[in-house]
């Protein structure tokens, strides 16, 4: 289980607060729900994809979903990946408003890029809402580079989507590195 120390806390009980990465499991979806409304109003997963790609999430499976808690035991993020083969891609990054910039992205996205080098992929795709320039910098920091745009990629508000890859073979980063 990966822990950051939290540090940089602004709210009352959030300084030294311990966030923890375990995986998602099914009595997980309600809280990433709640998160998932409020992170992505406009182009939310349903709760029957959550339970789809859930279903894939086990040994031997194509899925590996993480959730992230925080000190209570509440869930502050989550993030999923789908690989297949040589290939793998970054299905879903999520991090509730208030751990935002503090590290907890990175944390994740980590867990992702471990995993995806572990099952033997060569390369891990993943698609950015080309107005969240915030997320372009955290994957740019991992090597990420983009490859090409999806016109209209997010629903119903037409946004386009960046897509970014990158190369297991060309990556001998530490996590040092990113931070």
């Amino acid at each position: 289980m990966s822990e950051l120390t939290e540090g940089r806390g602004s709210g009352p009980g959030t300084r030294g607060a311990r966030l923890a990465l375990r995986p998602m499991r099914w009595w997980d979806i309600e809280p990433v729900m709640e998160l998932e409304h409020q992170l992505f109003p406009e182009d939310a997963w349903s709760r029957g994809m959550y339970w789809s790609e859930l279903a894939d999430a086990h040994q031997g499976g194509s899925r590996h979903y993480t959730v992230a808690t925080d000190g209570d035991g509440a869930i502050v993020g989550y993030a999923g990946l789908m690989a297949v083969g040589a290939e793998s891609d970054v299905q879903t990054i999520a991090v509730a408003e208030q751990q935002q910039g503090r590290g907890l992205g990175a944390l994740l996205l980590e867990d992702l890029i471990a995993e995806s080098a572990r099952r033997g992929c060569a390369e891990l795709l993943l698609e950015v809402r080309v107005d969240n320039t915030r997320a372009q910098r955290l994957y740019e920091r991992y090597d990420f580079a983009p490859v090409g745009i999806r016109r209209g990629y997010y629903q119903p508000a037409n946004v386009d989507a960046l897509v970014m890859r990158l190369d297991h073979q060309t990556t001998n980063h530490t996590e040092e590195d990113h931070g």
